[in-house]
């Protein structure tokens, strides 16, 4: 179970911290299951969003987050736990987002189909053509975000399936925020939940929708604490 992972962890850290368990929509015993555990374990809170869709789960998550620094993580921890302190300071400095990545150098991927990564490149180029030229990867599902960077990003957020990062991401990199990937060890899940042609394609509508939202001018008029 992935939060038996994380308790122990959290104990070693020289610092507070919280972590968010965002229930989407489940229909099965998930919640009660994150409410037991909840209840045992400091720490921990458990929120329940009754709507679906992995972008509104995390913007859930971040905004009513409070920490100085805001880590997300999919729940299988394809990452191990333990990379998360290099994700903050002392570790990492003079950054607004750092992103997981399995491209740049010092990434290692294990046991993943070639046919995932290459569908997976295959999408990542048209992202850079599309919306975000020089991020590598986009889609890892690790990623930290300074806490006030994190509150004015979240609040303009409008997608809220898979293509939420690209969106979070854009938004960013319109607004001047300083966006850091760095490569990490990561482990293929033959249990994810992602189907590769069904979601690209939705994915793939999802990036016209952005550029369209971008041209109104929606990103920088919806909400968040400033412009830059």
């Amino acid at each position: 179970m992935t939060l038996e992972q994380v308790a122990p962890f959290i104990r070693t850290l020289p610092f507070e911290t919280e972590v968010l368990i965002i229930d989407n929509g489940s229909d099965d015993q998930t919640y009660n299951i994150a409410e037991k555990f909840v209840s045992e374990h400091d720490g921990f809170r458990v929120l329940r969003e009754r709507k679906r869709g992995k972008g509104l789960a995390v913007k859930r998550g971040m905004l009513e987050a409070c920490g100085e620094y805001r880590f997300m993580c999919d729940v299988d921890f394809s990452m191990p736990i333990t990379e998360i302190t290099r994700f903050l300071p002392p570790q990492l400095r003079n950054f607004d987002i750092a992103i997981a990545s399995r491209e740049v150098p010092g990434a290692v991927r294990y046991n993943e189909p070639p046919y995932r990564h290459y569908v997976g490149r295959v999408f990542n180029t048209f992202i850079r053509m599309i919306a975000l030229p020089g991020i590598r990867d986009t889609q890892c599902g690790f990623k930290c975000f300074r806490g006030e960077v994190a509150e004015d990003l979240f609040c303009r957020l409008t997608l809220t399936g898979w293509s939420f990062d690209v969106e979070l991401l854009f938004i960013a990199n319109q607004l001047g925020y300083r966006v850091v990937e760095l490569g990490i060890p990561w482990y293929f899940n033959p249990d994810s939940k992602v189907r590769v042609i069904r979601d690209s394609y939705r994915m793939g509508l999802d990036l016209f929708s952005i550029r369209l939202k971008h041209l109104k001018g929606i990103y920088t008029s919806n909400g968040g604490i400033y412009d830059k």
